[in-house]
């Protein structure tokens, strides 16, 4: 069953045509890439599924159900969750707090439910010793976390991710892969990863996805995208598969 849909999605943006047909399938816990260069409309297509930009034509599904103009608050609700390229954090409130302020965004459970469930997921993703700390005085690398376990807060059975190991060094970035399988494991999350770390990328997903100047112009799994001809002349490069990335 595929919990996310998007179907000959157009967005355009004046004479720009952002996004051109581009469909995309994720099954229950599948875990999907979408890759391409700088440009390509990756965020686009994040945008559109999530509701911060609606598109000129096409379809977005959740569950099954089309929720293409359906407002980005009630597709959260309905177990839609996201991060960002650029982490948006609350700099002032500590880790507990920020966490705290997507677990609210279901808007059922009490001060002390959502305490609890806050809680947990940062214990999850390590970082329980940080709970109380203001976010500013945590490294660029927790802080990517912190938003990371705000999105989870929201209790989404899917989730987008928007370049999250942009900034990161290898360690963080060993760490977060480690962070997102055993989530997937435990939740059962279907997860839409953005990334331009191909090695993260490599080591995730099962479906990958490329979009150049906004169409889509492949999709496999990771060893037929690594040897597809079209990707390696738009994106990852001739000389890719005998670096051994």
């Amino acid at each position: 069953m595929n919990v996310l849909e998007a179907r000959s999605i157009h967005k355009r943006y004046g004479g720009l045509a952002a996004l051109s047909n581009v469909d995309l399938t994720v099954a229950k816990g599948q875990f999907v890439a979408v890759i391409g260069p700088n440009g390509a409309g990756k965020s686009t297509l994040l945008n559109v599924l999530t509701g911060l930009a609606l598109p000129d034509e096409g379809q977005v599904l959740l569950d099954g159900h089309a929720v293409t103009r359906m407002a980005t608050n009630r597709r959260i609700r309905a177990g839609l969750g996201r991060t960002f390229q650029h982490g948006r954090v609350f700099s002032r409130l500590s880790v507990l707090e920020n966490v705290m302020t997507g677990a609210a965004i279901r808007g059922d459970l009490s001060e002390g439910g959502l305490r609890d469930v806050s809680m947990e997921i940062i214990k999850q993703m390590g970082l329980g010793a940080e709970a109380q700390e203001a976010i500013g005085s945590l490294s660029y690398g927790r802080r990517r976390m912190v938003e990371l376990a705000r999105a989870l807060a929201c209790r989404p059975h899917v989730l987008l991710l928007d370049e999250p190991a942009a900034g990161l060094n290898s360690g963080e970035v060993d760490q977060l892969v480690d962070r997102l399988n055993e989530l997937r494991a435990a939740h059962g999350l279907a997860v839409v990863l953005i990334e331009h770390n191909m090695g993260m990328v490599m080591r995730l997903a099962e479906r990958i996805f490329v979009l150049n100047f906004g169409c889509k112009i492949a999709e496999g799994t990771p060893s037929e995208i690594q040897t597809d001809p079209a990707v390696l002349s738009a994106y990852l490069g001739e000389g890719y598969v005998h670096a051994g990335v």
